[in-house]
């Protein structure tokens, strides 16, 4: 009977050792995915935070030629690193993120294409693509955040253009 007790007690600690191990092992691995998230998630909106403000100041610019300053334009596009980024989201974001990162991509996109085709830099048309841009982002960190179980910000990321131009907005 001793024999049996101390049989039982053991395969009664082991058991909960192994018990407590794998939830040990799936907390650090919640905790993990979490991480990992939260790099992408920065480093995306941290590239598209500099794309964009890349292709403003490309934009702005005097160039030799409409050809010199499209060339520009596409070779920061290509380099900023917003492929890598957006390809990083499509791998580990859930849908909702992905489709909403997905959306700022495109309003990258079409202000680059635009400055490509002459749009001047505060331009009503530009000031609407950047508009689509913010209500895009702000959607997308709402989402972000929303994953990461962080809540929602009560605030705007970035002043809308209109506030540049006015002193009392700042």
């Amino acid at each position: 009977m001793p024999l049996l007790s101390t049989l039982a007690g053991a395969a009664i600690g082991i058991a909960a050792t192994l018990i407590a191990d794998r939830n040990r092992w799936k907390h650090d691995d919640v905790k993990e995915a979490l991480r990992l998230r939260l790099d992408v998630y920065t480093q995306y909106t941290t590239t598209v935070k500099v794309l964009g403000e890349t292709l403003r100041a490309l934009a702005g610019r005097d160039h030799p030629s409409h050809d010199a300053r499209a060339l520009a334009l596409r070779e920061a596009f290509r380099d900023s690193g917003i492929a890598i980024a957006s390809e990083r989201m499509w791998l580990i974001a859930p849908q909702p993120v992905v489709k909403a990162s997905n959306d700022v991509f495109h309003c990258l996109r079409r202000i680059c294409a635009g400055y490509i085709d002459g749009t001047p830099v505060s331009s009503p048309e530009d000031r609407a693509r950047w508009e689509a841009r913010g209500r895009a982002a702000a959607r997308m960190r709402g989402l972000m955040r929303d994953d990461l179980g962080v809540g929602p910000l009560t605030e705007r990321h970035s002043p809308l253009l209109n506030d540049y131009d006015d002193p009392a907005a700042e």
